[in-house]
């Protein structure tokens, strides 16, 4: 007797993976492999962000897009087929794959690169104003995961007050 329901990965989330990893591709000037699965995985990570209260604002909207605006060898359109793609699949990438992402970001990304992705997290949950319960939640959950430290976090909350 079994006790467990366990199911097969839908082959769906899967797919909306390769999108995200298509679309970044296709956004990039000739970027190797690697820097499209960083570029996938930050921009995966920020959607989980942004949508992490389950309302995304304008003003994150608009934060994502900047930020992904700053890639270096990021197409003019780049930002906006990237942002398009995220929040098309919102749920699927944001419930999915935080964990994907984190990985790939630690596998190929060094501290200072996961630091400043952490910094750039941060200022994306603050982008409406406040750091609400359910972002601070997660942030702190993905310090974790980035193979970063609750000082960290700490350091990256506190230089985002001082912002605001």
């Amino acid at each position: 007797m079994a006790f467990w329901n366990r199911t097969e990965p839908d082959p769906a989330n899967a797919d909306v993976s390769d999108q995200l990893l298509a679309t970044v591709a296709a956004q990039l000037h000739e970027a190797d492999p690697i820097t499209v699965q960083i570029v996938a995985a930050i921009s995966g990570l920020l959607a989980c962000v942004a949508f992490s209260d389950r309302t995304l604002h304008e003003a994150e909207r608009a934060h994502l897009r900047k930020v992904l605006g700053h890639v270096h060898a990021m197409t003019e359109h780049g930002p906006d087929a990237i942002c398009t793609l995220l929040e098309r699949h919102l749920t699927e990438l944001t419930v999915i794959n935080p964990q994907a992402y984190t990985r790939s970001l630690r596998e190929h990304g060094d501290r200072q690169l996961r630091l400043e992705v952490l910094d750039v997290l941060v200022e994306l949950g603050a982008a409406d104003g406040e750091l609400s319960f359910a972002e601070t939640q997660l942030l702190r959950r993905l310090t974790g995961a980035l193979g970063l430290e609750q000082d960290d976090y700490n350091a990256a909350q506190a230089r985002q007050r001082a912002r605001l």
